[in-house]
């Protein structure tokens, strides 16, 4: 019979803990389970050093399967020269479940626990920053991490309706009307794409396709294909934002003649003068003034839907 070790959030509290305990019982039906709560990282790493062959289950989001992994790399147990690659399960009860949502996985827990009894594994990169972080779903500059920081209080404010999610449109609108534009520097694969005399609404380095809760940023990524899909926007005038942010959540920004997508393997961003803030996975970093980022293949399995491509 399989094994499985389920991580929770225990700073979550109450919430969700009717849809942990529906998506547990569907998964005992076909494994012996283990529910295990963390409070912080090294909980976590306590969790996971004594997993053994248990295939590790995340009940939340983005976030929860960030810690996780950023978890596993702590521990030296991601697929890395040699070492095979951990298989990972997830059961979606964060606000945005971007990357459930590349990965094809049902956002309902319950149906993402028969994903995991009868789903496949396949390979997902993660893309490692210079700093020693990992970028699970997407890393963004400028206008993407001036909305996380904007969307945090009303995430809460709504998340007590079960609306978080409205969060992420409140603070995208807030920073796209506010932000005044970046001067950055970028560079993929040696090849200078940004020179940094012309100011650019948003950098982001995505491995998953979404942000914010189905927001399209990197429609076209694939989290197995050994690349980072790196998307540059220059829309800075008060209108092109607008028109930006509307496209973006369609999926249709590409076609603007102010956006430019490449892929990339390795991505430096430095700022002209000053310092920027990066979003990763929902968490925001100091000030820095320089960042690299390095794709690092099939760092991770995870199980998804048999049938999804």
């Amino acid at each position: 019979m399989r094994r499985l070790l389920v991580i929770t959030n225990a700073a979550a509290g109450s919430a969700g803990e009717a849809s942990v305990a529906a998506a547990v019982e569907v998964l005992r039906r076909a494994a012996e389970v283990e529910v295990v709560a963390t409070e912080d990282l090294d909980d976590l790493r306590e969790a996971l050093s004594r997993r053994g062959s248990r295939t590790v289950v995340a009940a939340g989001g983005d976030g929860s399967l960030h810690a996780l992994v950023q978890a596993l790399d702590d521990l030296d147990d991601l697929g890395r020269d040699g070492r095979a690659a951990p298989t990972l399960g997830l059961l979606p009860l964060g606000t945005g479940n971007d990357l459930s949502r590349t990965l094809g996985l049902p956002l309902d827990p319950e149906e993402a626990a028969a994903v995991i009894v009868a789903g496949r594994p396949v390979g997902v990169d993660v893309i490692r920053d210079d700093a020693g972080g990992l970028v699970v779903n997407v890393a963004h500059i400028g206008v993407g991490a001036e909305a996380g920081k904007q969307a945090r209080p009303w995430k809460e404010r709504f998340g007590r309706f079960g609306l978080g999610v409205l969060g992420y449109a409140v603070g995208g609108i807030r920073a796209t009307l506010t932000s005044p534009g970046w001067r950055l520097r970028v560079v993929a694969d040696g090849r200078t794409v940004v020179s940094g005399r012309r100011r650019v609404l948003q950098v982001a380095v995505a491995n998953g396709r979404t942000i914010g809760g189905g927001a399209e940023i990197a429609p076209a990524s694939g989290v197995s294909d050994g690349l980072a899909d790196v998307e540059i926007s220059y829309a800075t005038g008060w209108f092109a934002r607008l028109r930006y942010s509307l496209a973006m959540r369609r999926g249709r920004h590409h076609e603007r003649d102010d956006v430019v997508h490449l892929e990339a393997r390795e991505i430096t961003v430095r700022a002209r003068r000053g310092t920027f803030t990066v979003n990763t996975d929902g968490e925001l970093s100091v000030p820095v003034q320089a960042r690299t980022w390095r794709v690092e293949s099939g760092a991770y399995r995870m199980l998804v839907p048999a049938t999804s491509d």
